[in-house]
């Protein structure tokens, strides 16, 4: 009997809390769905936010891994002459205890005149391109520097000449050693035929020097053939004022006109060929040209010419080959010269390692501090959305509460004027803590005050000493 009695008692207390449990409210925050979807939102808000946090904290170290908008961030066009160029370093390899460090300096680079020429070598035909070493301006404002292709369909070779407008604000030996092809302006200056339909032929554009005031740029163009040597050289005068070039084609004109018509010697016939040594020193405005025949085993020297910059009025200078042709010589560029001593380089790799340990160590110490900038700046947000979580919540609430109690117009005035209240009341919250700060901050002001007369010095600075010279700072000072 007592176990029945015992079995009807636990089946009622079953029933009693399933009928309980339908009776409870349905818009607890266990069941109501707003209150779900607010506690949801807040947490989807807040996971977004120490996703942001750890994506932050994984790109201070530059990596592949990075979404689509910081990759179009980072691809955005950067201004190359913006870039912040160092002099090249040799770097010692791993098994060598010392590596001589080449020093430089600055010659000219037209000497002797007509000397410059461009030698093609087996380090082209395997990077398929190749960058001449570059004439520096009289002024050293620009490098201008000749870049050969090699193309493998045609074995061909074709030239532009590009300019590199140097750094400002430092040494003129700095300024070449920093030249980098990042910063060459984009268009090329003079550029070669690139077609490939002539096998093996190569056609190179080589500087030969400034005029005296540096807007005017002499250049040559080799075209020939790897088989059977050069065809033909051309001159041309590129004009930096103007942007314009000018192609002197005229003074091989002239040449085979007067060999031809004074000397009965066809040259269109013959194997022969012009080599421009400079602008003149004498008439800095005219070209000086000197023109050889390969008619033999020696080469017969066709006269000394002069052409004007803009490629007319050419004039024959002379018949005698040694005679004393004055020259200018305005561009630069650097050559080796020596290399440094041991116990130098020991110093510097010392140095060298002194800072890099010194790096490393404030590259942690700035590492941690934008590690805890980033998780402060996380934690401050999420602390903004669990208010606004809160807010919200407590609107809500407060909404079903008058939702039971009211019609739907009456529903709607109420609800508003709450809202009216709890902005007055939120914003009388505001503002106690803002007042709550500014007391923070006057007795912190007060403190510093005190610390300032208890050294005999004040906190306060007058328009004269904010217009003190460093010397007067430092009387004030002493006779403190």
């Amino acid at each position: 009997m007592l176990r029945k009695l015992y079995i009807f008692l636990f089946l009622f207390l079953i029933s009693t809390k399933v009928s309980l449990c339908a009776f409870a409210n349905p818009f607890s925050k266990e069941k109501d769905t707003r209150s779900r979807e607010l506690k949801y939102q807040y947490e989807v808000l807040k996971e977004d936010e120490k996703d942001k946090m750890e994506g932050k904290i994984l790109n201070l170290t530059p990596s592949g891994y990075m979404t689509v908008d910081e990759y179009e961030k980072m691809s955005e066009y950067k201004d190359k002459s913006t870039l912040e160029i160092d002099i090249p370093q040799i770097e010692t390899p791993s098994d060598f205890k010392y590596v001589p460090k080449p020093l430089y300096r600055i010659t000219k680079y037209n000497d002797p005149p007509g000397s410059v020429e461009l030698r093609l070598g087996k380090r082209l035909y395997l990077t398929r391109q190749i960058n001449t070493q570059g004439i520096v301006s009289p002024d050293f404002s620009k490098m201008v520097y000749s870049a050969v292709y090699y193309y493998t369909d045609s074995a061909s070779v074709a030239s532009d000449l590009f300019v590199i407008p140097l750094d400002e604000g430092d040494t003129n030996l700095n300024k070449i050693l920093k030249a980098n092809t990042a910063k060459r302006l984009p268009d090329p200056i003079l550029s070669t035929d690139k077609a490939i339909d002539n096998y093996a032929a190569f056609r190179t554009i080589t500087p030969v020097d400034f005029s005296v005031d540096g807007t005017k740029l002499l250049a040559k163009q080799k075209i020939g053939s790897r088989e059977d040597g050069i065809w033909q050289t051309r001159i041309y005068v590129y004009d930096f004022n103007k942007k314009l070039s000018y192609d002197l084609s005229e003074i091989r004109d002239s040449i085979v006109y007067f060999w031809k018509e004074y000397m009965d010697l066809n040259l269109d016939e013959k194997r022969w060929d012009i080599y421009p040594l400079g602008f003149s020193k004498s008439n800095p405005s005219r070209i000086i040209v000197q023109a050889f025949a390969f008619t033999g085993d020696v080469p017969v020297f066709l006269g000394t010419w002069s052409v004007d910059w803009k490629g007319v009025q050419s004039r024959l200078v002379s018949f005698e080959k040694n005679v004393d042709l004055q020259i200018s010589q305005n561009g630069y560029k650097i050559v080796k010269d020596g290399v440094e001593a041991y116990q130098t380089v020991e110093r510097q790799e010392k140095v060298k390692k002194d800072e890099t340990k010194y790096l490393k160590k404030k590259y942690k110490q700035e590492r941690k501090e934008q590690i805890k900038a980033i998780k402060e700046e996380y934690e401050y947000t999420v602390k903004g959305l669990q208010a606004d979580y809160k807010d919200e919540y407590r609107d809500y609430k407060k909404l079903r509460s008058l939702s039971g109690t009211t019609e739907s117009v009456q529903l709607q005035e109420a609800y508003k004027q709450y809202l009216i209240d709890q902005t007055k009341k939120d914003i009388e919250k505001t503002q106690k803590q803002i007042e709550k700060k500014k007391k923070e901050i006057e007795k912190l002001d007060k403190t510093i005050d005190k610390l300032y007369e208890n050294n005999g010095d004040s906190s306060k600075y007058t328009p004269d000493e904010e217009n003190s010279t460093p010397q007067e700072d430092s009387d004030k000072t002493i006779q403190s």
